[in-house]
């Protein structure tokens, strides 16, 4: 069984390769279990575990467990820690233990660009990104996969991360800014990408501009909640995900639907019906969009099948 640290594990990714890889897996048919979910608490300290199995009919079978502890920043830790298992669908035989921490960050903004890919204006080039941790960090580059991002605008509620993140991605070649008012980076932006752990609204819709398109990433359980209601009311008829297990997960979908602004049937698609035609997506270039993703089994499979034929070639 093959070993690969997060080195290794990042090397077999791209995301010119793995955004076309998430397109034709969401594109086939989808049989992907319920994840398990479970709350831990230890000694005062809370956090919530994830268990996600997938397997494809490329012969691929796998399982990710994520543990999720927000409050870990102030022990100077991230607040993610993943691990992944691949094995032969066929026999049951382990392939590989892969680093799950760098798969999750890089499936994750890979299915955020494909949101985007089928819902932004294909003229995007200001991108606003909420939060610095390893998600965020990845999504200027995933959004250029897929959109002609010029200027990357970044706002946390810790300001000294946000400089941070700003001087890395200058010196990286990007024109980047600190946003210190959110209202009006928002309004700036043509794509808004929250990859927060936030419980409280951080985007209010009165700030979204027509013709944005707002990524929502970091809500997975229902008191997390990255956006307003209001954000629903505008994105009417125009509200994605990537799963319609979000329906179940996500705080920015029920409170949305428990104030109104969201019908309990109002999601326009998932990313299986993007893709193929059953949802038409972006109606027009004045129109509000929202993505909202949970995340999904397939994707870490997806991305640990493109490590692992990567390493094994």
């Amino acid at each position: 069984m093959l070993s690969l640290n997060a080195q290794l594990t990042a090397q077999g990714l791209s995301f010119e390769r793995l955004v076309p890889a998430l397109d034709a897996a969401f594109a086939a048919p989808l049989d992907v279990p319920a994840r398990h979910v479970h709350d831990i608490s230890v000694g005062g300290a809370h956090g919530t575990s994830l268990i996600m199995p997938a397997w494809n009919n490329d012969g691929y079978y796998g399982v990710k467990i994520i543990n999720i502890f927000p409050h870990n920043g102030a022990a100077g830790l991230p607040g993610l820690h993943a691990t992944y298992t691949l094995f032969d669908a066929r026999t049951g035989v382990p392939l590989a233990q892969l680093d799950g921490d760098i798969l999750t960050a890089y499936r994750t903004a890979a299915a955020a660009a494909l949101g985007a890919r089928y819902l932004s204006r294909v003229d995007s080039k200001t991108l606003l990104v909420l939060g610095t941790g390893r998600i965020a960090q990845l999504l200027p580059e995933a959004m250029r996969s897929v959109r002609p991002i010029e200027r990357v605008l970044v706002w946390n509620h810790r300001p000294e991360s946000a400089a941070r993140f700003g001087d890395t991605l200058k010196a990286a070649g990007w024109q980047a800014e600190v946003a210190p008012d959110l209202g009006e980076a928002v309004q700036a932006a043509d794509i808004v990408s929250c990859a927060t752990l936030s419980e409280t609204p951080l985007v209010m819709g009165e700030w979204l501009r027509p013709g944005t398109h707002l990524d929502l990433i970091g809500s997975f359980k229902p008191v997390m909640i990255e956006s307003d209601a209001v954000c629903f009311e505008r994105a009417h008829g125009q509200v994605f995900v990537d799963t319609f297990e979000a329906l179940k997960k996500s705080g920015d979908l029920l409170q949305a639907i428990e104030a109104g602004a969201l019908a309990s049937d109002g999601i326009a698609g998932d990313l299986h019906a993007l893709i193929t035609g059953q949802s038409a997506g972006r109606r027009d270039a004045a129109a509000i969009t929202i993505f909202k993703a949970v995340g999904n089994a397939i994707e870490d499979l997806t991305a640990a099948q493109a490590v692992y034929e990567a390493s094994a070639s």
